[in-house]
């Protein structure tokens, strides 16, 4: 049949729902009672396809009793919860170059409620200004005499959900605990290991920030308001209604060290809204949704598609950003800050051991149904694609446009 592989070992227990079910089963008829943007069409065709026939594939033997199992292939869309594993180790790996061995701080900004009807009016326009201000405002604070008087690094990390898939723009956001002097021959931690800077200072620099920039987009023309805001007088009452809102800012506790911050990262940069093994119950009147400690919501399908809808950034919309020490132009200061902070190896002094890669394993990993086995031969096939509308369940194609 084809040319073997590698022997891969497998784990039991796959989800008993899956994102695409709902998706085969229900898009088309959300489609038909709701506006779906083309991008949005074309990420709920990619899912409905994920591991099926559609997108060819190979075939697993199981090495035990020699039964085949047909493996198709991924959709590799960053909204799949079945994708993303590939991604994420290579990003971790990448990303564990450029640590530094300081303490982490995790500090995460979100938008107050009476902004999220507008995010959703202008998604790119508020989701750049959220990274601007919560970047501008860590490495403002980083720069301050008082403080670090340094140039601090920053990973930030927009999601878009709560666990109901309900919809509030929010960024994560990693930050070192110190930074780099001006001159570059000093590095400045903080004062406490626990504490970075003050929250309410954060909030209210924070607030400042963006509203400036919502002002400006505003000047610019780049941002549909309600029809209720027609001019000048309208906006600035907006902007004070915003002034005046809650501006959540939060630091939770200080990361043990750069190890955990690794594990940290590949964790949340690739997440999707929802995983798999979220979907309690599926049926076609409910879905029934895990939510935190031991609770859940249920939902319509109809509702499903639409809150999932929401979480579908632009095209092109990059979720992840770095900033300070770890933005692009500055790898000549993060050289810097990584030979002030790294001890020159000697026989007595060895370099820590390397941290190993993260395993992520795919939702699909199997037992073998007729002997229990998990170790399987990997064939490679040229052709393994049916009809484009077989019944193997990757029946939805959605709109062509």
């Amino acid at each position: 049949m084809g040319e073997a592989s590698t022997i891969r070992s497998g784990r039991p227990g796959p989800p008993r729902h899956e994102l695409a079910d709902i998706v085969r089963a229900h898009a088309e008829a959300y489609g038909a009672k709701h506006a779906v943007r083309p991008d949005q069409w074309k990420v709920l065709r990619a899912i409905s396809a994920c591991r099926t026939a559609a997108l060819g594939g190979h075939v697993d033997r199981c090495v035990d009793c020699g039964v085949d199992r047909p493996s198709y292939n991924s959709c590799r869309n960053r909204n799949c919860p079945k994708c993303q594993g590939s991604s994420q180790i290579a990003w971790v790996e990448e990303r564990k170059k450029q640590l530094l061995p300081v303490g982490y701080f995790h500090c995460v900004f979100t938008l107050p409620s009476p902004l999220r009807a507008i995010a959703q009016r202008n998604e790119r326009v508020v989701y750049d200004l959220l990274f601007q201000a919560a970047s501008n405002t860590l490495l403002t604070l980083g720069r301050d005499p008082k403080r670090f008087d340094g140039l601090v690094g920053v990973t930030g990390v927009l999601h878009t959900w709560t666990r109901d898939l309900s919809y509030h723009p929010h960024v994560h956001a990693i930050v070192t605990g110190g930074g780099l002097s001006h001159d570059g021959k000093r590095w400045k931690g903080p004062r406490r290991p626990d504490f970075l800077f003050p929250v309410k200072v954060m909030g209210a620099l924070f607030a400042g920030k963006f509203l400036a920039g919502l002002r400006h987009a505003w000047e610019r023309g780049v941002l549909t308001l309600p029809s209720d805001v027609t001019g000048s007088a309208q906006f600035e009452a907006l902007i004070a209604s915003l002034r005046a809102a809650s501006w959540v800012v939060y630091a939770k506790r200080p990361f043990a060290g750069p190890e955990q911050v690794i594990t940290y990262l590949g964790q949340y940069t690739h997440r999707v809204g929802l995983s798999n093994r979220r979907l309690l119950d599926v049926t076609d009147e409910r879905v029934v949704l895990a939510t935190r400690d031991g609770k859940s919501t249920t939902i319509t399908p109809e509702q499903f598609i639409g809150r999932f809808l929401q979480h579908i950034l632009p095209p092109g919309f990059v979720k992840i950003r770095h900033y300070g020490l770890w933005a692009a132009a500055s790898r000549a200061r993060l050289a810097q800050a990584m030979a002030l902070l790294t001890p020159t190896p000697t026989p007595e002094h060895a370099p820590p051991a390397e941290i190993p890669p993260m395993a992520v394993a795919p939702e699909d990993d199997w037992t073998c149904p007729n002997c229990g086995g998990c170790r399987f031969e990997r064939l490679l096939v040229s052709r393994l694609r049916p009809p484009r509308r077989a019944a193997d369940g990757a029946a939805f194609h959605g709109p062509s446009g």
